[in-house]
């Protein structure tokens, strides 16, 4: 209750930060491999009038990595961070790990162009809910993914995903003919790449009871293993009383992130 209670304090708060102006960049192809990927694979910008060195946040949406569409979160329009919402591939027109490469390539390619919208390229944090939770996972913790790109994973500023995956997502299992309640941890897991010296995480899931299919518990073991490994920068929390649609209240917990990780 207590923590609920801190959470709502947060978000009271923060109204009062969206006034700030943004301007728009929209529908940016980041690949164009092929028509498919043409069409999918852009990105949204806002960035704030005036910026200059700014703090980036690269956002990823859920949507089972079936749907959805590139969003830029109101909430975390604030504080002077360019946001980044990045659009990609469904399964199953592509694979699952081709998914994986879209997210790797559309962050590849904020940190080679931010500059030309006021970011900072050494101030990039990867977030995103649900699908977009278990993508930033594994583009931060997969160093090879980002390394196809000339990209070194550890420049990243932090990795914040949002009731992500921590196990083989399910729609991959699915194409592999696995039960979503059968739960298997390989080359496609975050769990997988778990490494002492990745950039800092902040791990949020909704409610264990509330939770779709022990989210909770996998984000819960996936913590676990950052601090067997000795990773020095690695949170989890478990917000009380949300479901899997827990980003209202997460909002703030990421940007608070940010302000402290800025700081540094």
């Amino acid at each position: 209750m207590k923590r609920i209670l801190l959470l709502a304090v947060a978000l009271v708060a923060s109204v009062a930060l969206y006034a700030q102006e943004y301007k728009f960049s929209r529908e940016i192809n980041y690949r164009t491999d092929d028509e498919y990927a043409t069409k999918m694979c852009r990105v949204d910008i806002a960035a704030p009038e005036g910026a200059k060195d700014a703090p980036v946040i690269v956002w990823f949406h859920g949507g089972g990595l079936t749907g959805g569409k590139k969003q830029i979160p109101q909430a975390i329009m604030r504080d002077g961070c360019v946001v980044v919402g990045v659009g990609y591939r469904f399964s199953p027109n592509v694979k699952v790990t081709q998914i994986v490469d879209d997210a790797a390539c559309a962050v590849a390619w904020v940190f080679n162009n931010i500059e030309k919208w006021g970011g900072n390229p050494e101030s990039i944090y990867i977030a995103g809910h649900s699908a977009g939770g278990y993508l930033v996972t594994m583009v931060g913790l997969e160093k090879a993914r980002l390394e196809r790109y000339g990209i070194d994973a550890n420049r990243l500023k932090g990795i914040i995903p949002f009731s992500g995956q921590a196990i083989t997502h399910f729609e991959e299992r699915r194409s592999r003919g696995i039960a979503n309640t059968q739960p298997i941890v390989d080359e496609l897991s975050p769990l997988f790449h778990v490494r002492g010296d990745s950039a800092p995480i902040l791990i949020l899931s909704g409610d264990r009871e509330m939770e779709m299919l022990g989210r909770y518990e996998e984000n819960a073991y996936m913590w676990r293993v950052f601090q067997l490994v000795g990773h020095k920068d690695a949170t989890l929390y478990e917000l009380d009383g949300y479901g899997h649609n827990m980003c209202e209240p997460a909002y703030p917990l990421l940007m608070r992130f940010v302000r402290d990780h800025e700081k540094k």
